[in-house]
């Protein structure tokens, strides 16, 4: 009888952690915040500064989470938004209507992240191999189509309507909610999203009940740089101009907020919810560290190193079921 209510206690630990943890760091960052640097925090800009910053590594996150969630990984997310951020000012700056413009940075986007796919698909090969050279030759082309300069010169329409708000809350942040919202039903409520969860959880078994291993696969690199895209044209917005060197090392943060936020990295589980979560931490941390006047190298290495802490917390976790 004993041993039962024990079992029960690690079992509602476990899900306490699954459900809140996330959320419980969001808010102990915040508190750190608030007590070391108050006026700061507490004053009416910080919030639309945060999410304004978050929006960016939410979206690039959404695309790393469907790739973690098989067991595999997209390095080339941050090429892929600068890729796309350069096409779209490009065909803007050569007469192409904003609204179109974007509609084919999203469907460029969903491209890139197909060509992953099949090359994962056609070689065999993990996807870190694939994406780690795809993101050098995204960078390449990115630098060769800008002629390594800025593009900029496009209608100002379009970086007022991404720069905008509405009720105080920048409307990059709504395009990252809706991204989440759709692919939170995505998969919940489909049958292409459930066997993803089971492909990253037994790819092998997934393959003997009948599930299209290489289709899934497909669907997933397609869906990451869907959301890559569409942060390249977020960051557009917001930056006023298209930069070849844009994007630089936000996989880093896109893989940091899906595994803090509750991704296990050996694939199978994770949340929508939680990749939101873990796209907030990371604005916070950049946002506390720029009021800290942090520099730069340093913010790389707390990245870093919440990687490892949250990859090591994650199987600490699952060792206690």
């Amino acid at each position: 009888m004993e041993k039962t209510v024990n079992q029960k206690k690690k079992v509602s630990f476990n899900e306490l952690w699954q459900k809140y943890g996330t959320f419980g760091i969001l808010v102990l960052l915040l508190v750190i915040l608030g007590a070391i640097k108050p006026e700061s925090l507490f004053i009416a800009d910080s919030v639309p500064q945060i999410l304004n910053q978050s929006s960016v590594n939410i979206l690039l996150a959404l695309g790393e989470f469907f790739a973690i969630l098989i067991a595999g990984i997209d390095l080339s997310v941050g090429s892929v938004a600068a890729l796309v951020g350069v096409i779209v000012a490009k065909m803007m700056v050569a007469g192409v209507s904003p609204l179109a413009a974007i509609f084919m940075g999203i469907v460029i986007g969903a491209f890139i992240g197909f060509l992953n796919g099949a090359l994962v698909n056609s070689t065999g090969l993990h996807p870190f191999i694939i994406t780690l050279g795809t993101q050098a030759i995204f960078r390449g082309i990115t630098l060769v189509l800008s002629n390594a300069r800025s593009v900029f010169g496009f209608p100002a329409s379009f970086t007022v309507g991404i720069s905008s708000s509405v009720l105080g809350i920048p409307v990059s942040v709504f395009i990252a909610l809706l991204m989440a919202v759709i692919l939170g039903f995505f998969t919940i409520k489909t049958r292409a999203g459930r066997n993803i969860y089971a492909l990253g959880g037994n790819s092998e078994a997934a393959w003997f009940s009948g599930i299209n291993v290489k289709l899934h696969t497909l669907i997933v690199f397609i869906i990451s740089g869907l959301c890559a895209g569409l942060a390249g044209i977020v960051l557009l917005g917001r930056v006023g101009a298209a930069e070849p060197g844009a994007a630089t090392g936000f996989e880093t943060y896109a893989i940091a907020a899906s595994i803090i936020g509750g991704t296990s990295f050996f694939g199978g589980k994770g949340k929508i919810f939680g990749v939101v979560m873990g796209g907030l931490i990371i604005g916070v941390i950049n946002y506390g560290m720029t009021v800290m006047v942090v520099p730069s190298s340093y913010q790389q290495i707390v990245m870093g190193a919440l990687i490892i802490g949250s990859v090591a917390l994650d199987r600490f976790v699952a060792s206690k079921k």
